[in-house]
This record gives C-alpha cells, sequence and structure tokens, in this order.
C-alpha cells in the first residue's frame, strides 16, 4: 500500500482559515482518520473533525495512498502559521450526510454524551460515506458512536434481533436513535488474520441464529435471489468477512443487512478467506446447516452463491453511488463494474 500525505482545508469557529501544506500520516487508508485529527492537532493547536474528502491524487491503490485533501473543522480557533490562503469549500452539496457538514461530528458526540458519562476527549476514528465512528471514553471501559446513512438498516434494532437467539454474537446496544448507535466495545482482536478456530467458533452460532430467524422477512428483500437448496430465507449479514468479527466470538457491523439467502453469507467469507480455509469454511458451513435441515443441499447452494454474492455486491456499491455525493464516489465508482465482471468469470469458467 502506498503511503499517504494529507491537505486539510480548515473551516474554524470565526470562519474559513486556510489550507495546510501536504502533511505525512501513519496509515494508508482514506477513511482512517484519527492519525489525520492527530497531525492536525499537532501541527494547529486545538482538535480537529475530518469532515469529508475532497479529492484524491497519485493513488496507486484505492482507496488509500496518495495525496488527499479533506474538509476538516477546528474546534477553536487554530494557529495559522502554518496555513495557506484557499478557495473555501462549498457548504451544502446534493447528497451529503449530516456529520459531513460543519457541527456535525460535535451534535454527534453532544447525543452521546447524554447517554454515557464521557471521561476524556472523544476520538474521531474514521468516517467516509458510509459511516463516522467516534471512540469514547468512559469509567467502564470504551463505547463506541457510529452513524450511519439512511439508505443503510437500523442496526441497533438488527443486533438486538440477533441478540434474542444470541446475544454473545453481538455487541451490547447502550442507546440508539435513527442512523446512530451507542455500542459497547467488541472484547478481543479482530478476525483480519482468520485462523480455523475462528471459523469454527462463529459460522456455527451464525448459521443457527440464521436458523431461529428463518420466517417473514424482518428487514429489505436482497437483490439476488436464489434458488431455496432447502435452504430458508433469512437475515443476511451483507459484508460477513472476518474482518467483522472479534476471535472473542463477537461480529460487527450490522448495517448491510437483507433478507436472502443465508449461503451469500458463506459465500462473502470465502472471497476474504485464504484458499486454505476454503475447504473448511465449506465443511463447517455445510455441516452446521445439514444439523439444523437435514434435506437441504447446502454446498449446492454455496457454489451457486458465489456469483450470486457478486450480484448483491454490485446493487449494493450502486446504491452506495446512487446516495453520496460526488466527491466522495471515488470509494466505489469501480466497484460495480468488478463485482459484475467477478460474477461473470465465476458461471463462464
Amino acid at each position: 500500500m502506498t503511503e499517504r500525505s494529507i491537505i486539510a482545508l480548515v473551516s474554524a469557529p470565526s470562519g474559513f482559515a486556510g489550507r495546510t501544506g501536504p502533511i505525512p500520516v501513519a496509515s494508508p487508508w482514506w477513511s482512517d482518520v484519527k492519525p489525520v485529527n492527530e497531525a492536525l492537532e499537532h501541527l494547529l493547536g486545538v482538535p480537529t473533525s475530518v469532515l469529508r474528502l475532497i479529492s484524491v491524487e497519485n493513488s496507486e491503490s484505492p482507496p488509500g495512498g496518495g495525496l488527499v485533501t479533506y474538509h476538516v473543522e477546528a474546534h477553536g480557533e487554530p494557529d495559522r502559521t502554518h496555513l495557506h490562503p484557499a478557495e473555501e469549500p462549498e457548504a451544502d452539496a446534493p447528497r451529503r450526510l449530516p456529520w459531513a457538514r460543519l457541527g456535525g461530528p460535535a451534535e454527534l458526540v453532544t447525543w452521546a454524551d447524554a447517554e454515557i458519562e464521557r471521561t476524556g476527549p472523544a476520538v474521531q476514528v474514521r468516517t467516509w460515506n458510509l459511516s463516522t465512528v467516534h471512540r469514547l471514553p468512559t469509567r467502564t471501559g470504551p463505547v463506541w458512536l457510529k452513524a450511519v446513512p439512511p439508505f443503510f438498516a437500523d442496526e441497533a434494532a438488527v443486533i438486538k434481533m440477533v441478540a434474542t437467539h444470541d446475544p454473545t454474537l453481538v455487541p451490547e446496544v447502550i442507546a440508539s436513535a435513527p442512523f446512530r448507535v451507542l455500542l459497547a466495545e467488541a472484547p478481543g482482536e479482530d478476525c483480519w488474520n482468520v485462523k480455523p478456530e475462528h471459523v469454527e467458533q462463529i459460522l456455527p452460532r451464525w448459521v443457527a441464529v440464521q436458523h431461529a430467524l428463518a420466517g417473514e422477512p424482518q428487514v429489505r428483500p436482497s437483490a439476488a435471489p436464489m434458488p431455496s437448496f432447502g435452504l430458508p430465507e433469512t437475515l443476511v449479514h451483507g459484508d460477513f468477512h472476518p474482518g467483522n468479527w472479534f476471535d472473542s466470538g463477537v461480529v460487527i457491523d450490522w448495517a448491510d443487512v437483507v433478507w436472502g439467502h443465508p449461503a451469500l453469507d458463506a459465500a462473502r467469507l470465502m472471497g476474504f478467506c485464504p484458499p486454505q480455509l476454503h475447504d473448511l469454511v465449506r465443511r463447517v458451513w455445510s455441516e452446521a446447516w445439514l444439523r439444523h435441515r437435514p434435506d437441504s443441499r447446502p454446498l449446492e447452494a454455496l457454489d451457486a452463491a458465489r456469483a450470486a454474492s457478486h450480484l448483491l455486491n454490485a446493487v449494493k456499491y450502486q446504491e452506495f453511488l446512487d446516495n453520496i455525493e460526488d466527491s466522495e464516489q471515488i470509494y466505489h465508482r469501480d466497484d460495480p463494474a468488478n463485482e459484475l465482471r467477478a460474477a461473470l468469470r465465476l458461471v463462464t469458467s
């Protein structure tokens, strides 16, 4: 991954203050804004929040690297020693999300402060067109404040639905309001470096929940219909990859859910697992479903779902593009076509 440098267009309480020069930051990922705010506070002498991405130059591996320009809000009057004259960013634009507007991050933290007793500064960890996430310190441990766009599912409601059948599979919901949620921290480490024991621990429990929830749709239907192969329509996580798992057994990021065929989640998982784990995923997932549905054909379903999962992703990415402002579309611009090509390769190979 190439390195990232940033330029900040800085709005202050007294008005637009100017732009910084290029500043190198530790993380290459565009939506990873904690190191951006740390670098800017060191430079400007006041805390900041990233509002949105404005442009990217010279990135060889989106969504990371290159020279990234952000609109940033300073929470206090900045030291202007390192600021240069620049054109002020547009005040608003079609499809701009609330947290990408001046005052948006502060409003979210103010809402959270009415629900918890914070013991230190709120840390903006991530922000982009699909979510914004703050880490809030409390006496009992970190709390996570997350907001999502209106085209996503009600994450708190989905978590509570899953918790009815397995409360240890989901984080605790502390408070919620439309398109925002406060969550207790998930214990453990994420499973990006997924191991066999993670698959064996999480997959059968998720299958058991899907089996228990099967029936009438409780969220919007999937855009990728499939033959049943003896398996029920149920809750589909929608982004069921190991980065959304913790080694404690908790699964996070429930805003992408749809109602559809459960093999879509298993196919999504296989796309993120190394090839040496594919046979294990197929075995653990199919055996779990056969315990609940002995007459089903889960392996046939999983073979069909490999292409269907890419079709579902293509529709989802196009929905993102249809509902986010122009400057942030660089995150997803090539994704629908890439997913359609992946599905085509599977059905023609």
